[in-house]
């Protein structure tokens, strides 16, 4: 996925958090080397449902702090941080309408590694991507996404990580437009509505993917993004398929379990995302109101 030349992006949308240390890091708790795969599979992409520094023992001292800065095209084309920061300034042009409808502002970004205080408890890189509703914040270690690749087989690419972040800010508007607060987040199963959130948030991060090539940066008059490419989308339902619950559950080492489900099997993953690239419509993303999901 590719940036429109012209593009550019200001600076201070998304801070900077380095840690300083590495207290109460590890991972364990029993579950051997399993560990990081376990935990990813509970908070992975998780819409603030579980607390990750529960898990982790997160922590460490707080370290050096700064924003990411302006980003040309050509280099939120190339650079993950900028692409980060462009990739929200779209979502927040694409959004805009639902947050003034919802008398709602656009979510804080936060970019760190190792470690990160929130809202929601502490949390480490190992957590993976998070939205906390407590700060209406999302939280991520770019690093992850090497993980993704490297532990969960996702082939990468732009795209792929873009829509975790249309995942992540999805979850925003589910929390300013009250879904959070109607719906049950804490227990499991194939057809949860822990489930049913997550699946809504993909379906809003397709919706987004979709008209991004049509939206235009009302600051410079220029659509954000090429037209989208097969292949280009082929990264983002790769990603997807790659963190879906049952995916995460053969690459830990064991059988598939429906009944602990939070996130929704691959192929379901895939469908929402496609659901909201192709119909472009919030009705469409009402999976709570789907008889199969």
């Amino acid at each position: 996925m590719t940036f429109q030349e012209g593009g550019n992006f200001g600076g201070g949308r998304v801070q900077s958090r380095r840690s300083a240390g590495g207290k109460g890091m590890a991972i364990g708790g029993g579950v051997g080397g399993l560990g990081l795969l376990v935990i990813l599979a509970i908070t992975l992409l998780s819409g603030g449902n579980v607390d990750p520094g529960a898990l982790l023992g997160g922590g460490g001292e707080p370290g050096d702090d700064g924003t990411i800065g302006a980003c040309t095209a050509e280099q939120a084309n190339t650079d993950r941080a900028c692409r980060l920061s462009a990739t929200l300034d779209s979502l927040d042009t694409y959004w805009a309408p639902t947050l003034r409808k919802a008398d709602a502002t656009i979510p804080e970004a936060v970019e760190f590694t190792s470690a990160v205080s929130t809202a929601c408890g502490n949390a480490s890189s190992s957590s993976g991507p998070f939205y906390c509703p407590g700060d209406q914040s999302i939280y991520l270690d770019l690093g992850f996404f090497d993980l993704l690749t490297s532990q969960f087989g996702a082939q990468g690419g732009p795209l792929a990580e873009m829509y975790v972040y249309a995942h992540e800010y999805g979850h925003h508007i589910q929390n300013v437009t009250g879904v959070f607060d109607s719906s049950d987040r804490r227990g499991s199963g194939a057809e949860s509505d822990s489930v049913r959130v997550e699946l809504q948030a993909d379906c809003y991060a397709g919706m987004w993917a979709g008209t991004a090539a049509t939206t235009k940066d009302p600051d410079t008059g220029v659509t954000y993004l090429k037209p989208i490419t097969a292949d280009e989308l082929a990264q983002a339902i790769d990603a997807a398929e790659a963190v879906g619950d049952d995916h995460i559950q053969q690459q830990s080492g064991g059988g598939v379990n429906p009944d602990s489900w939070t996130h929704g099997s691959s192929e379901q993953r895939q469908r929402w995302f496609t659901t909201g690239y192709q119909q472009r419509d919030l009705a469409a993303c009402d999976t709570f109101a789907a008889t199969d999901l």
